[in-house]
């Protein structure tokens, strides 16, 4: 298991899909065995990191494949070894159409979206699998009776990625009743990693099973790091036996504490006032451990106080400020993988993040007109005088905004008085 399961930090991403080579391994250990006897600094560094005590003027193959080890998120080479032949056996079995049967067709495997659909499948899961992905990060999520709000929801989801309303609403409804409608003791396993858009709709899920009087036998995956995946961003990105892995020894039991939680997250969520929703951030939350820094980079999407920009507002601009004209798809890519520290958004959501920019009264970006017919990700943005007036501080962006924006359940509407989120205080304060 890994040594910890907090979220990987940002910077540069690769996304890897757990399947580690022992061969490769182990030349990486020689070869690191090599640097640090010819004094190689950086390699130093990685031992200086890792394996501290180690005396680099006695450095053995043992010291460097423990380096090598622990740079892939485990404590020994012997158990990293364990794991890639764990895997090794697991993925053979898969591929002779073998694979162990580690559920039952009674099972409802919940996940926030479609990825990893197809690798339960060829990893031998028979449950039934329910989508439910109504992206709480985004849009208005108000504290207001069901309907209402999933009609609300809807008409979001249609303006804001394109999408026929009538269909959205019904895609919702769906799914909303496909929950409710879990039976007494039915096993249900709920799949989800580190990120605000995960994390919300858990925070959902727990508080409507914190309420139902007849309950499913619920069970509960959810994870910030894979062992042996550096890089981790998403569940979507693993192999097949990886799902099986964290299966095996990463799927608990769902407890009371748990719940409550939940359901204490999701009322904060849906508050005008985002101060209940800071308090749980600040003072953690040891029931649900990936939730509280979700929270707050949920909360980071409110206003900053001197730019009124929610951060991934900040990150596209600052992309532009220093790297000059690109494509939205160019920008897209830099955020995620190098600029965002805990990567949530889907594609269609930073689109709607962008062309709200574009769409400010004094509009803050600008899109090359020649490239207005390509698909979204080819057309070309650059940022006007009016951007860098607002990231340097010296106009606010909620005066110029066009119409309402929603960080759960707070509006922020154009200039008016806003709540905004104080990074270095880690507060929130009304301005």
């Amino acid at each position: 298991m890994s040594q910890s399961n907090e979220p990987a930090s940002a910077g540069p991403r690769e996304f890897f899909g757990g399947r580690l080579n022992l061969e490769q391994q182990r030349k990486r250990a020689k070869e690191l065995l090599e640097l640090v006897r010819d004094d190689d600094p950086q390699a130093r560094g990685r031992v200086e990191a890792h394996h501290s005590n180690a005396d680099p003027d006695a450095f053995q193959l043992a010291d460097a494949q423990l380096v090598v080890a622990r740079e892939n998120g485990f404590l020994s080479w012997p158990r990293m070894k364990a794991h890639i032949e764990r895997l090794r056996f697991d993925r053979l079995r898969i591929e002779a159409g073998k694979p162990d049967i580690p559920d039952t067709p009674a099972t409802t495997h919940i996940r926030c979206g479609e990825d990893i659909r197809h690798s339960l499948e060829v990893g031998g899961f028979k449950g039934r699998f329910l989508e439910f992905s109504d992206p709480y990060c985004q849009g208005p999520v108000p504290r207001v009776p069901k309907a209402e709000f999933i009609s609300r929801r809807a008409a979001f989801i249609a303006s804001g990625y394109g999408r026929d309303q009538a269909e959205a609403e019904k895609g919702l409804q769906e799914q909303y009743k496909a929950v409710d409608s879990l039976g007494e003791g039915a096993p249900v396993v709920l799949w989800f990693e580190h990120d605000s858009y995960d994390q919300l709709i858990l925070a959902y899920l727990l508080s409507v099973f914190h309420r139902m009087e007849k309950r499913p036998d619920l069970q509960m995956i959810c994870v910030g790091q894979v062992p042996g995946v550096r890089d981790f961003v998403g569940l979507g990105q693993l192999h097949p036996e990886v799902l099986l892995w964290l299966w095996e020894y990463e799927r608990h039991e769902v407890t009371e504490a748990q719940l409550a939680l939940g359901a204490r997250v999701w009322d904060a969520i849906t508050d005008a006032d985002p101060n209940a929703l800071a308090a749980i951030a600040a003072n953690g939350t040891p029931e649900l451990p990936l939730m509280a820094a979700a929270l707050r980079r949920h909360l980071r999407e409110l206003p900053h106080p001197k730019t009124g920009l929610g951060l991934t507002q900040h990150l596209s601009l600052t992309i532009l400020d220093d790297m000059g004209d690109m494509s939205a798809g160019q920008i897209f890519q830099i955020l995620m993988s190098r600029r965002e520290p805990l990567p949530y958004l889907g594609d269609l959501m930073f689109w709607h993040v962008l062309t709200d920019l574009a769409k400010s009264t004094d509009p803050v970006i600008l899109m090359d007109p020649e490239t207005a017919g390509q698909p979204w990700p080819k057309r070309v943005f650059s940022l006007r005088d009016s951007g860098r007036r607002v990231l340097a501080g010296e106009e606010d962006y909620v005066a110029i905004q066009r119409g309402s924006r929603w960080v759960g359940g707070v509006e922020i509407r154009p200039g008016r008085s806003a709540w905004r989120w104080d990074e270095d205080a880690g507060e929130v304060r009304r301005a």
